[in-house]
């Protein structure tokens, strides 16, 4: 009993040194008796334990392995998809660029084609210098498509790699979005690509049409005519 004694004043000592609010709360209700006593010291302690912080527990499966994967899928897809519609326009601009250097060859053939036989060897030469200047625009074009659809390519397999990836790590929403973006952009580049090879094919059926002619030009001439041109040089550089 007497142990027991030092030791709630041993106590009674330590919470007022703690808390010394606790001091005059012990005198007042001392008189009272132990049991009151007893439950003041039990309120203090609450109020002392709820003065400690509590860090509350985080949701772990927001930090999860998987989910955080997810995220970055997200994250990447997104970005791929960006690339992928910055180099889709640019090679869309640039083919349909192309296209149009090309037609420009291929009316220029034909006009020329139309007027062989009526010029003489300084009108055919002029009129041949726009054909060269337009056949040198077509081709500068042409590489710089043919740069940018190198680019695309790489967007192209770098959005089916993001996809993929969100597919395997179980972000279904990120890869059907990123698959249907795919399918958007190779729709639309595949369009334009046809519109230049049908360009292509008339460039190449002009060219075909205006040697013939020429050639039926040659075989019309006195042959005096066609020696005195096989002895000289040409009249013009063709670079067909």
């Amino acid at each position: 009993m007497a142990a027991g004694g030092r030791w709630l004043r041993s106590c009674c000592s330590l919470l007022r040194q703690s808390f010394p609010v606790l001091a005059n709360v012990r005198r007042r209700c001392l008189s009272g008796g132990s049991g009151r006593w007893h439950q003041m010291v039990g309120v203090g302690l609450g109020v002392a334990l709820c003065a400690v912080p509590v860090v509350e527990k985080q949701n772990s499966a927001s930090l999860s392995n998987d989910a955080l994967i997810k995220r970055a899928v997200s994250l990447v897809t997104d970005s791929t998809a960006t690339l992928l519609s910055q180099t889709t326009y640019a090679l869309i601009e640039a083919l349909t660029e192309y296209t149009k250097a090309v037609y420009t060859l291929v009316s220029l053939y034909k006009q020329y084609t139309n007027l062989l036989g009526k010029m003489n060897s300084e009108e055919v030469d002029a009129v041949w210098q726009v054909v060269i200047g337009a056949r040198v625009d077509m081709t500068t074009k042409r590489q710089e498509y043919l740069r940018l659809e190198s680019s695309w390519m790489t967007a192209l397999r770098l959005s089916e790699m993001a996809a993929e990836a969100a597919y395997q790590s179980g972000a279904d929403q990120a890869s059907v979005t990123a698959r249907s973006h795919i399918q958007l952009v190779k729709s639309q580049v595949q369009e334009v690509r046809q519109l230049s090879q049908k360009a292509e094919t008339k460039l190449a059926e002009a060219q075909t049409e205006e040697l013939l002619k020429a050639q039926g030009e040659e075989s019309s001439l006195p042959q005096g005519a066609l020696g005195s041109t096989d002895a000289g040089e040409d009249p013009y550089l063709r670079e067909d």
